[in-house]
């Protein structure tokens, strides 16, 4: 505010405050969103932004007309992301109109919402009336998968987890397009010296690893 009433830019503020110039523009944005006739005001922003900040926040699919539009979408079978692809290009002023495609499954899924119809489940693609969870990558799901003797990174030793003694590695594995190559990465953690192995051949086991 102060920097504001000095005329300085988003810009100028971000560098004395020592943020992004993008997070002064957001917060500005906000506040041209919701006080378009008032010039910016530090003490009623920071009651806009703990408003923002309330939880549990209201479920967006309880806005009647965007609940009838979503049901009448899924039952021209169109996708939970193309329609909020198409409600956002649609309605781009209207934030009430605009849920994200996880808002939409969640209605569908997630028991005692009742917000959309449950039989309205049927017009997914998958044609599933309950959510699949997504398949653990480390392979957990399945004992057999486990990596024996694994440590967790909150078990980390403090000095690997402070950087304050060197020699402590991180490893990782990078997927090139379409999975047809591979880069194992190792980063020294105190000094974030890189190396990049080329790992040729199929994906390799990350057991191996």
């Amino acid at each position: 505010a102060v920097g504001l009433a000095a005329g300085q830019s988003a810009r100028q503020i971000a560098r004395q405050l020592g943020r992004a110039a993008t997070t002064v523009s957001r917060e500005l944005g906000l506040w041209a969103q919701a006080h378009p006739d008032r010039p910016y005001r530090a003490v009623q922003a920071q009651v806009d932004a703990e408003t923002r900040g309330a939880r549990p926040k209201p479920f967006k699919l309880a806005h009647e007309p965007l609940r009838e539009r979503v049901q009448a979408d899924l039952e021209r079978k169109y996708s939970p992301r193309q329609i909020a692809m198409r409600l956002a290009i649609e309605f781009p002023d209207e934030p009430a109109m605009r849920p994200s495609h996880e808002a939409i499954y969640q209605a569908l899924y997630v028991q005692g919402r009742g917000l959309l119809r449950r039989e309205l489940a049927a017009c997914l693609r998958t044609g599933r009336a309950i959510r699949r969870p997504r398949r653990r990558i480390d392979g957990r799901s399945d004992p057999n998968r486990r990596i024996p003797g694994k440590i967790m990174i909150s078990e980390r030793p403090a000095e690997a987890a402070d950087r304050a003694v060197p020699g402590h590695w991180e490893g990782d594995l990078i997927a090139g397009k379409a999975n047809k190559s591979y880069i194992g990465t190792l980063v020294e953690r105190t000094t974030r010296f890189c190396i990049l192995l080329h790992l040729p051949g199929t994906k390799p086991d990350p057991l191996a690893l």
